[in-house]
């Protein structure tokens, strides 16, 4: 994976992930990558599965219009917790994914 870059006054920041350029703090990227990862393990879990919306929904313990919300990719509508509850609901193949720093 390429470092992101951001050019500051007269420098050029790397960066290891868009999170750690783009959030305030590092526990505030931190907590974006584990919700980014989550997002996409159910995403990928719904899509290689070939269910519906609504079977998703009644897998995850939510409701439709969620489901919907997370295959849009709408990162900033979902919380930790309920991403966690939702990958234990469907009871995915693949462990869900853990922050590179804190493996």
């Amino acid at each position: 994976m390429s470092d992101e870059s951001r050019v500051v006054g007269a420098q050029r920041l790397l960066f290891s992930s868009v999170w750690d350029a783009i959030e305030n703090t590092p526990m505030e990227a931190e907590s974006m990558k584990l919700r980014s990862g989550l997002m996409m393990t159910l995403t990928n879990h719904v899509k290689q599965s070939g269910i519906t919306q609504m079977q998703a929904a009644r897998l995850f313990g939510v409701t439709q219009p969620r489901v919907t919300d997370l295959l849009r990719g709408r990162i900033n509508l979902f919380k930790l917790d309920v991403l966690v509850n939702m990958v234990l609901a469907s009871k995915p193949t693949s462990p869900p994914p853990t922050s590179p720093t804190h493996p």
